[in-house]
């Protein structure tokens, strides 16, 4: 059995960046020009692959000996239409409760804009016991597609339908796209930022018609993240400062 290769990233001594595993000197070595590395948490490893080869860096993420990606876990798509709009920090742990919140951008997300949408690969090597997340950007925002990995790893299958059928991603090759949790007939797709979180119709049993009928969704729309930030002495700079009289 081959000798398990160490966590993807090691923290350099001066805490600085991460040193380059072994995992990642391997994968670049097989994969120059075509994957790019990503920013990710100590212990992961991630890469973003051009459209044009995603194909090819998955067979040789599968099938190369040093490597042996044999499981996709799990494909997802992604919508990047209010990244890093958010109005809450929510990367760390915080105490500050509220004072959390950030002030709303006045300019409105351009859906249309290049790179919005994205499919994400979570692969694990039984053999290294190793894993690795890759990313592909949907060139094309009015019609996202990418290939299919279904030909690789059969059990993005379903995987790739949902990711159809809740962001409208294409995925070039799949032997069966059609919707996979919504009902027949469904406009939209739930998932995209821009979709409403009512939805644009809601379903009704018509006595008179003996059927279930669908019509303008009647819910009115409400925010349920509350809108505060708050400004109280506790977060006064003048209580940070050590000379300060208390």
């Amino acid at each position: 059995m081959a000798e398990p290769i160490p966590p993807p990233d090691e923290k350099a001594a001066d805490g600085a960046s991460p040193i380059a595993s072994p995992l990642a000197r391997t994968l670049e070595a097989q994969l120059p020009d075509v994957v790019q590395r990503l920013p990710s948490l100590p212990g992961d490893l991630a890469y973003e692959v051009k459209p044009e080869a995603l194909l090819d860096v998955c067979r040789t993420l599968r099938d190369a000996p040093e490597l042996r990606f044999e499981m996709l876990m799990d494909l997802a798509g992604v919508d990047y239409l209010h990244y890093g709009r958010d109005e809450w920090q929510t990367d760390t742990a915080t105490r500050s409760g509220f004072s959390r919140g950030r002030v709303a951008r006045a300019t409105a997300p351009d859906p249309g804009m290049p790179g919005r949408f994205a499919v994400t690969y979570q692969l694990l090597s039984i053999t290294h016991n190793t894993r690795l997340r890759l990313r592909v950007r949907c060139p094309d925002t009015q019609e996202p597609t990418v290939d299919s990995v279904s030909g690789i790893w059969a059990g993005a299958n379903w995987f790739e339908r949902e990711a159809f059928d809740l962001f409208g991603i294409l995925f070039r090759g799949h032997p069966d796209l059609r919707r996979l949790l919504t009902d027949y007939g469904f406009i939209g797709h739930p998932f995209r930022k821009d979709f409403p979180l009512i939805g644009h119709v809601e379903a009704q049993y018509d006595p008179e018609k003996k059927r279930v009928v669908y019509q303008p969704v009647s819910i009115v729309p409400r925010v349920l993240v509350p809108k505060v930030i708050r400004h109280d002495h506790r977060y006064d700079p003048a209580l940070k400062d050590p000379e300060a009289p208390r």
